[in-house]
């Protein structure tokens, strides 16, 4: 614990080979597969890839998994769906069985590469050349694989949305985008960073060049719109995480744009996903203390018999970074911020 907090590299490690067999062989023992029905939001088939585990054929998992995801080495590591809580089977394959699959497929050469061309398609027609506008990854390698030809707008300096600013190098090191980001290219699809689609090039302009257009442009900007917001030491989760990133990843940050936590007493407003990123983040960078608040009470320690299986076990869980060091606090709801103005008073009330 101690160690990985020195530095942003991934805290979660593959499985050697024989935990993996012995891993994907538990899915077999259940009666009822019920995890890829309702625990997986993208309908994953679960118990179908892991019997392809258990029996070392890797490149027959990876396809079953590309058949429900085009990024399951990225969702492996980083679901952000309520469900990754929810499902089930979430403390036995939530992570490692997914990614390891594709993973150890790439090293394997079974990657899946579909260069662009005049090629049939499997009823034998020609393939369609359309052009599409797409800033979704999965979107945009689908539409490629079907024959189009698609350009991706991504309005940052670099491509994946989320992926590559908000989550930590110590969840998804970013070397792993950038493995998909290559294979996308040599499938066909072409990327442009820094157009900001409406403001750098017009919709008019969309709707005359290309056949088609898919928007999947996401949220940014979240948080709780109550008075006292705008006071210094008060930051966006997206800010916060976003800088760490890009410093990360070489980028120089002026000076009066970094956001640090080193020798603060942090206060993370918000129990979810984003709030721990924000704990993990914090501790790396030495914070003298961290306590998170959330809105709902704290949950029980054990399942309640009102809350039986399958329905989503309202149990007390605690992340990664939670367990490096927190204070949390519960059935509290943020009102107002107080402060004297140059964030070194700031709190929540």
């Amino acid at each position: 614990m101690e160690d990985r907090v020195r530095d942003f590299h991934e805290i979660e490690e593959l499985l050697p080979g024989d935990q993996i067999n012995r891993q994907a062989a538990r899915c077999m023992d259940c009666g009822i597969p019920f995890c890829h029905a309702y625990g997986c939001p993208v309908k994953n088939r679960i118990p179908d890839w892991n019997d392809m585990v258990y029996r070392n054929q890797w490149r027959k998992a990876l396809e079953l998994l590309h058949a429900t995801c085009n990024l399951p080495e990225i969702t492996g590591r980083v679901c952000r769906h309520p469900a990754r809580r929810r499902a089930p089977w979430r403390s036995t394959c939530r992570r490692s069985p997914s990614a390891t699959s594709s993973c150890r497929s790439w090293s394997t050469g079974g990657r899946r590469v579909d260069p662009p061309g005049e090629t049939g398609l499997p009823d034998g027609t020609a393939r369609r050349r359309h052009r599409v506008r797409s800033r979704g990854l999965p979107a945009a390698q689908q539409l490629a694989a079907a024959g189009h030809e698609v350009v991706v707008f991504e309005k940052a300096d670099r491509i994946g949305g989320l992926l590559p600013l908000r989550d930590p190098d110590f969840k998804l090191e970013k070397w792993v985008i950038d493995r998909r980001l290559e294979q996308m290219r040599e499938e066909g699809v072409v990327f442009e960073t820094g157009v900001n689609a409406g403001v750098d090039v017009s919709a008019g302009y969309l709707r005359r060049t290309f056949d088609a257009i898919v928007l999947t442009t996401g949220a940014t900007v979240r948080g709780p719109p109550v008075p006292g917001r705008d006071l210094g030491g008060i930051h966006f989760a997206m800010d916060f995480l976003t800088l760490q990133n890009k410093a990360n990843a070489g980028d120089a940050i002026p000076e009066g744009e970094r956001i640090t936590a080193a020798g603060k007493h942090v206060v993370v407003v918000g129990g979810g996903d984003t709030g721990s990123d924000c704990i993990g983040t914090s501790r790396r960078q030495g914070a003298s203390s961290i306590t998170q608040i959330e809105l709902l009470p704290r949950p029980p320690e054990i399942r309640d018999p009102r809350n039986p299986w399958p329905t989503w076990p309202v149990v007390l869980r605690t992340s990664s970074s939670q367990e490096e060091g927190c204070e949390r606090l519960w059935s509290i709801q943020t009102k107002a911020f107080a402060g004297n103005g140059d964030g070194s008073g700031s709190s929540p009330a």
